[in-house]
């Protein structure tokens, strides 16, 4: 079970960080994994934000967050991490961090969806007035 905390209210142009704290078993378990951050709003389907593949120094950024979000791990804490700033209204969303075994080419290419993770943890929102 994943666990990520950091969310919270800000005003646009703000920043907030969230992490996400993985298993360490899981971490150990699966050499190949791709850790990701997804978002969700009400009644749309989640979309993937961020992703890196364990170990790696590579990461993959939706469009739409490039420049403005960073994603970084810390394997000695089994933590992930999501530095967001200047954020926008339209980033208000419920985040999620997922883990699951995909190559690493697909990984930072972001050849997946929320279907190909199957390792999630409870979301933590974020709010931007």
């Amino acid at each position: 079970q994943l666990v990520e905390s950091g969310g919270g209210s800000v005003q646009a142009g703000g920043s907030l960080k969230l992490s996400c704290l993985v298993p360490r078993d899981t971490w150990r378990r699966f050499p190949n994994l791709c850790l990701a951050w997804f978002r969700q709003t009400p009644g749309q389907e989640r979309e993937g934000v961020a992703a890196i593949f364990s170990g790696g120094p590579y990461t993959y950024y939706a469009d739409w967050v490039k420049g403005r979000f960073t994603m970084s791990q810390d394997a000695d804490k089994n933590t992930l991490y999501l530095q967001m700033n200047s954020l926008k209204p339209e980033d208000t969303a419920m985040y999620y961090c997922a883990s699951d075994s995909v190559g690493e080419n697909d990984c930072y290419s972001g050849s997946w969806s929320a279907r190909t993770f199957h390792n999630w943890g409870q979301g933590t929102q974020v709010t931007v007035s």
